[in-house]
């Protein structure tokens, strides 16, 4: 059964017959492209450390977030900064992201917000990886994304679109992987063997741990929204109890749960 976004609109080159869509089996070892989406506050940045601590693996981190901005005008903090540092044409980004990689590296890890593919940005490519959904629960996201950008609204914090997506490479054939970054923080090792398996990669040791102080291929906002994942070293430990929203928050996080549970329950 497919998820209903409640008015999440789809671009029509996405349409029910996959035209367009290049699937096949899981990639070999040789050229894995990972398109990793996820929400903001969801360990998204820890996975792409954890990836990028591979000696076989070049990362990008949110490379639609100036297009997103510049075709919104959302006031995000570092805004200008931002849309100076990457391309704001989606196809310009697209480009990018389907050649080989800039260092010669045999693998890529393309972290994504689901929230920054408007229905303007074409989706013809995205096929070409193996997708994996980086899910946390909205409770969580909503404190953790609320404590910086005041007053989110359900397009912020990207479920919706997360669903969205999930069931159109459902439709066209495709198998997408759905990962809970909860799952992660209890159990590191287990989970990262389970998603390389998943995504027809070998696992590395390496991923369970990488230097302090960030990674050469951060976004330039990393300043606002990195502080704490640049201070470890590794994977937090297991998450404590839900926190108690009220008010908008609250509101906020149920709305954000049918798109939650319905892709939880695919989750490995």
């Amino acid at each position: 059964m497919a998820f209903a976004s409640g008015g999440f609109s789809v671009p029509a080159d996405w349409n029910g017959n996959g035209a367009g869509w290049r699937f096949g089996s899981r990639p070999r070892e040789s050229d894995v492209r990972i398109e990793m989406w996820s929400g903001p506050r969801n360990l998204s940045t820890a996975m792409m450390y954890a990836f990028g601590n591979r000696a076989d693996m070049h990362v990008v981190d949110e490379p639609f977030y100036a297009a997103y901005l510049a075709e919104t005008g959302y006031a995000h903090p570092m805004r200008q900064e931002i849309l100076a540092a990457q391309p704001q044409d989606p196809d310009a980004v697209i480009d990018q992201l389907t050649a080989p990689a800039p260092d010669g590296s045999p693998h890529r890890y393309h972290k994504h917000m689901a929230q920054h593919m408007t229905p303007s940005v074409p989706r013809d490519w995205i096929a070409g990886g193996v997708n994996v959904f980086l899910l946390r629960h909205p409770a969580r996201v909503v404190a953790s994304f609320g404590a910086k950008y005041p007053d989110p609204a359900l397009a912020d914090i990207g479920f919706a679109q997360q669903a969205e997506l999930h069931d159109r490479l459902i439709g066209a054939g495709g198998a997408p992987v759905v990962i809970d970054s909860h799952d992660i923080r209890a159990a590191p090792e287990l989970m990262l063997r389970r998603l390389c398996e998943a995504i027809g990669l070998a696992f590395d040791p390496a991923m369970l741990a990488w230097p302090a102080g960030g990674h050469a291929n951060d976004g330039v906002w990393a300043p606002v929204w990195y502080g704490s994942v640049h201070s470890s070293t590794g994977f937090a430990g297991p998450e404590g109890p839900l926190p108690e929203l009220d008010g908008a928050g609250a509101e906020l996080a149920d709305a954000a749960m049918p798109a939650y549970r319905y892709l939880a329950a695919k989750k490995i």
